[in-house]
């Protein structure tokens, strides 16, 4: 028997009341130095009081000053006069029949994004967003229907991880042993938006992760993915470091200008050129290469045949996505015969061909899917197949 749907509304006020304060959470080391330094910390004990309100933010999810108990009372007092430690206000949670989970987050002036957490055998993997809806208009993604509203800042980013972290129970107790297992051990910055048109705040949130005094997640444990957002890769691999996945989804510019638009200002040639690159300047391992399956348009066996030559050289594998319909998509599911047979080529070439399960489609937080529900402009199947090229 099915699991049912599970939905939990949180009653919570549309809109935070305005405290004045500044938030720390999404600082750096350094704007967080900064911050304590115009409160009037002395220049000698900046360095030690950053250091001990960063662990006591992102290594024992604190939020109350008054817990710092290694600060002084008096030194927690102007902490509180002057900061706060606030998260994104998570709205409704729902949870799949799969086990997956997705929230709707409000952040700053009442818009939402969603997030999801999708937990298996050997890892949870926390599905974050970047933007409040997507520039790019990727005609066979729920989210491209939705115009762009505003950057995520860094503290709503991680702001994402941690109100997960919260709903799962996950921030450890002081004195505990350490627990290397962990429900959520990955994030994937796979969600609603580009993530290299909001570089400084990802890159400043993914630091935030990876701090070793923080949430303490390895950089091989973030995935960072892009449309190509060709001039910023290479700094991707100098200031993250983390892997690199490509929404791919054609062989040719005449299908992936279609798919994703941005391929018109970069083409295939100019981002593989930049993705050859990545893995030596990154140190980093393969990069993922994202191939929805669309019946009748990029799913052929010549569609797979030129893939693997264009990716001859890079160290890479392919991850192909079984189109996850929504409401008014132009496009179908390729047949599961057609993509096993599609993954075969790709596999008999050397390549990994994993065919991702869908997960969280019951409550459309699979790929391709989230679209905050205030933003959710209703398009007719026609005016977006026509958007699409295909009407």
């Amino acid at each position: 028997m099915t699991a049912p749907i599970t939905q939990d509304v949180l009653t919570l006020p549309r809109n935070l009341p305005e405290t004045g304060k500044r938030n720390l959470v999404g600082l750096t080391r350094e704007g967080l130095r900064e911050a304590l330094l115009e409160i009037g910390t002395p220049e000698k004990q900046a360095k030690m009081r950053t250091g001990q309100i960063w662990q006591w933010i992102y290594q024992w999810g604190v939020r109350d000053f008054a817990a710092m108990t290694n600060l002084a009372k008096a030194y927690r007092a102007e902490l509180e006069a002057h900061f706060s430690i606030e998260l994104p206000e998570v709205v409704t949670k729902t949870v799949s029949a799969d086990g997956t989970r997705k929230y709707l987050v409000r952040i700053a002036g009442g818009h939402e994004v969603e997030v999801v957490y999708i937990p298996e055998t050997d890892r949870g993997t926390l599905c974050i967003s970047s933007q409040v809806g997507c520039t790019l208009t990727c005609s066979f993604c729920h989210t491209g229907t939705q115009k762009l509203v505003r950057n995520l800042t860094a503290g709503e980013i991680i702001g994402q991880v941690m109100l997960a972290r919260d709903d799962l129970g996950e921030w450890p107790e002081q004195g505990a042993p350490k627990n290397e297992t962990r429900l959520l051990s990955n994030i994937v910055l796979m969600g609603m938006g580009e993530p290299l048109h909001n570089f400084e705040n990802v890159r400043d949130a993914m630091k935030i992760a990876m701090d070793p005094e923080g949430i303490q997640l390895s950089r091989r444990r973030i995935t960072l993915s892009t449309s190509g957002v060709v001039p910023e890769i290479a700094r991707t691999a100098e200031e993250i470091g983390c892997l690199l996945a490509v929404s791919f989804h054609a062989t040719t510019d005449e299908v992936r200008d279609r798919l994703v638009p941005i391929n018109k200002r970069w083409n295939i040639e100019t981002l593989l050129g930049a993705l050859r690159d990545y893995p030596r300047v990154a140190n980093s391992e393969r990069i993922t290469f994202e191939y929805v399956m669309l019946k009748g348009v990029n799913d052929s066996d010549a569609d797979a045949r030129r893939l693997v030559k264009l990716i001859q050289g890079i160290p890479a594998k392919i991850n192909l996505i079984p189109f996850n319909e929504w409401p008014g998509s132009p496009y179908e599911r390729s047949d599961w015969a057609r993509i096993e047979k599609f993954a075969d080529i790709v596999h008999k070439a050397g390549y990994a061909s994993p065919i991702r399960t869908p997960r969280g489609e019951d409550i459309m937080a699979a790929c391709g899917q989230l679209k905050s529900a205030t933003e959710r402009a209703r398009k007719s199947r026609k005016d977006i197949a026509a958007e699409a090229g295909l009407g």
